[in-house]
């Protein structure tokens, strides 16, 4: 889960919490009261989940300093079981595009196809509809609107299809990971995969979409067009996106 993940879902809480009516559950709290709430649970929620990992007997993933924990375990799934030369995983790009920037959790570009992912760490339980603008979470006896990853990550597939416009259409796959304990109480749609599930997928495409050739030049032109991996990198990007939502 991205910056951009994590600012469009904060805004999204934050209208929950201005605009809809307080739950009967919550009724009795005011707004300053359920901000604390929400705080503290997702302490908790932290917490609980990093010692369930290390407590959990297969191997902590290795983190790098942009990556949270699902982004960690999906990167070294990929990359433990779909290497060079058929094979090139790149992980926290960032791209601009006519209105700012966008942030992409994973491409991986394959002869089989280029796989955009969006990563989603989280616990509770999902209700997901595909084609619906928000999706619940629910945590305990909340409930949290989360913005549809599937939509959310239209966005960075239209940055990568703009970017390799001379790719034919059906090449490059918009693709989300729930890396987290959560668990869909509805139907999951199309393209959302768990980590695992999500190898497999991949490692059964097996029909050729493009030529070594053709897979070094999009490698090529996305190294070249996406920005430094750094904190500054990231406050351009929030700052961008802080823009982009003011202007809706």
């Amino acid at each position: 889960m991205n910056i951009e993940s994590l600012v469009d879902r904060a805004l999204i809480l934050f209208d929950d919490f201005v605009v809809e009516p307080m739950s009967t559950f919550l009724g009795g709290l005011d707004q300053h009261d359920m901000v604390v709430l929400y705080v503290l649970v997702s302490i908790a929620t932290a917490i609980g989940t990093t010692v369930g990992w290390v407590r959990a007997p297969r191997r902590a993933p290795k983190f790098s300093r942009v990556q949270n924990i699902g982004e960690a375990l999906v990167s070294e799934i990929l990359e433990e079981n779909f290497s060079a030369p058929d094979y090139h995983l790149m992980n926290h790009v960032t791209m601009r595009m006519e209105d700012g920037t966008t942030q992409i959790d994973h491409i991986l570009v394959s002869r089989f196809g280029i796989f955009v992912i969006e990563t989603k760490h989280y616990s509770g339980w999902i209700f997901a509809n595909a084609k619906s603008k928000n999706w619940t979470q629910v945590l305990y006896r909340f409930r949290f609107k989360l913005q549809n990853p599937i939509l959310q990550n239209s966005r960075h597939v239209r940055a990568v299809r703009e970017l390799l416009d001379f790719l034919p259409n059906g090449i490059i796959k918009n693709i989300v990971v729930f890396s987290g304990s959560a668990e869909f109480r509805t139907d999951i749609p199309p393209g959302v995969f768990h980590p695992f599930e999500f190898a497999d997928h991949v490692g059964a495409q097996n029909s050729e979409l493009m030529s070594s050739d053709q897979m070094a030049m999009c490698v090529g032109r996305l190294e070249i067009e996406r920005l430094a991996v750094s904190h500054q990198t990231d406050i351009e990007h929030i700052a961008s996106l802080a823009r982009r939502h003011r202007a809706k």
